[in-house]
């Protein structure tokens, strides 16, 4: 939990109530998530585990309002996420939350230092501000001398150090990492999970969907699905060493 300026204490950072989503696909029903419940603190670091089908990506689309539930309840930040229009729902990603995928997403024929500054422009910040935001984050994820490159001139560790900076432009409570190590080797696995270590050590929540154990381990919490349930909700070694 986390208070606000006059010290009450506020709710959880997510919560989640008897949360149902069902796809139909014809005349065929498929219950992607059976009546999940699940509390998310501020501050916190979860990985999310699963086999394909299992109902995490589903989880994540729900927790970035990119898609939403069937029925139950989704609070994100005290905000029920269920009742908002797409333009609200287009206004809280942008605000409160920053998206990170296997696939990297950026912009080929935009430099380095344009794509980490693309949220700032559609949330309306000044030039001037953008710029001087997204030099700081490039810093921050080592980038420094590679503002003016395009995307297919990185390594796929850079692009994804990219992809971080331009998440945490606004400078969202919730990092949604989907897959993030995914198209990466070995040694740049290990530097992006290093880079969101210490970006949750400054304070950020972060959630990573991923099927591999010892990415999962990075983080303080792990979630497991099966067949749309939680099956496990432990705390790592690195979580109960806090």
């Amino acid at each position: 939990m986390k208070s606000n300026s006059e010290g009450i204490v506020m709710e959880k950072m997510i919560s989640i109530k008897n949360l149902n989503k069902i796809y139909k696909a014809g005349s065929v029903e498929v219950h992607a998530l059976k009546n999940i419940n699940l509390e998310i603190d501020y501050g916190e670091f979860i990985a999310i585990m699963g086999h394909s089908g299992s109902g995490k990506s589903t989880l994540m689309n729900i927790l970035g309002c990119l898609d939403k539930p069937t029925d139950g309840q989704y609070l994100l930040d005290g905000i029920s996420i269920s009742k908002q229009k797409p333009d609200e729902l287009s206004l809280i990603r942008n605000k409160k939350i920053g998206f990170v995928f296997q696939a990297f997403n950026l912009i080929p024929r935009t430099n380095v230092l344009k794509n980490v500054e693309l949220p700032m422009i559609y949330a309306k910040t000044k030039p001037s501000q953008r710029k001087q935001r997204a030099l700081e984050l490039l810093e921050k994820v080592g980038l420094t001398e590679r503002i003016h490159h395009l995307p297919n001139e990185l390594s796929g560790g850079q692009k994804q150090r990219v992809a971080i900076a331009r998440a945490m432009a606004n400078n969202p409570p919730i990092i949604l990492a989907d897959e993030p190590t995914g198209n990466l080797d070995t040694q740049s696995s290990i530097e992006i999970m290093e880079l969101f270590t210490n970006l949750h050590k400054e304070g950020n929540s972060i959630i990573v969907v991923t099927h591999e154990p010892d990415i999962a381990e990075y983080a303080d919490r792990v979630i497991v699905f099966k067949d749309g349930i939680i099956i496990e909700d432990r705390r790592t070694e690195r979580g109960c060493l806090k």
